[in-house]
């Protein structure tokens, strides 16, 4: 696979090309620029510059670079075979030169995998953690700053009456809920799919039918203010 490139210098191009994968890109700006990056590089991807070259040279550095194969005879070999040891040498570059980088990249993917995105905040690795305050939860927080996170409840388990400082956005992925705003006298089933939204200072009860897994977002650190506990929470549910 070949491929051609410009720009004013030429040299923008062939850095950009270069970011990819198995791209050997080489500016060039004579037939013999484009002889040697065939010969010496295995140059995949020729960069011309619109500025230094004009129509005529230009058509002669594609048709060289075009024509010639990888160690011929060069300007740099002064135009005449290389010796068996750079040949050998030459031969040899392409797989050490795909090489080049993968080491450091894999070592930082293998970093990045590890912490949490400085730019996104997303929390990578993070196991799901027991909610202490409400029995057969667990929680995984996935982003930070906004904070989000998945919540598991076990069936059976009831939320007692609570409220938070912040506003929390609940989109439920597995199982199903009911749950009961008490300040706005209030009470909504949910099942996978549904979405709602809870303002800060309102409090709510919840009661889980089936093990249950939802996504959570809040603004601000996590706080949670009891109303009941979880005895008068169960007795009001089953007066319902």
């Amino acid at each position: 696979i070949r491929g051609l490139v410009a720009c004013g210098t030429g040299v923008g191009v062939s850095i950009f090309a270069n970011k990819f994968p198995s791209v050997y890109s080489s500016t060039c700006i004579s037939p013999d620029d484009a002889k040697n990056s065939r010969s010496i590089n295995n140059s995949n991807v020729l960069a011309v510059s619109g500025t230094a070259t004009d129509k005529e040279t230009g058509i002669k550095i594609l048709e060289t670079w075009l024509n010639t194969p990888f160690k011929s005879p060069c300007p740099a070999s002064d135009n005449v075979p290389w010796p068996t040891e750079i040949d050998n040498f030459l031969e040899g570059s392409i797989e050490e030169m795909s090489k080049i980088g993968v080491t450091v990249i894999e070592d930082h993917l293998k970093k990045e995998e590890s912490e949490s995105c400085a730019i996104c905040n997303l929390a990578k690795n993070r196991e799901f953690e027991p909610v202490d305050i409400m029995p057969g939860a667990c929680m995984r927080i996935v982003r930070e700053s906004p904070t989000s996170a998945i919540v598991r409840f076990e069936a059976g388990s009831v939320e007692p009456a609570h409220h938070h400082t912040f506003g929390h956005d609940v989109v439920v992925m597995k199982g199903s809920k009911k749950v009961w705003n008490l300040s706005k006298k209030e009470s909504y089933d949910l099942g996978v799919g549904d979405f709602l939204f809870t303002p800060a200072g309102d409090v709510h009860r919840v009661k889980y039918f089936e093990d249950t897994e939802f996504f959570i977002r809040w603004d601000g650190h996590w706080d949670i203010f009891l109303d009941e506990d979880l005895n008068a929470a169960k007795d009001a549910i089953a007066k319902e």
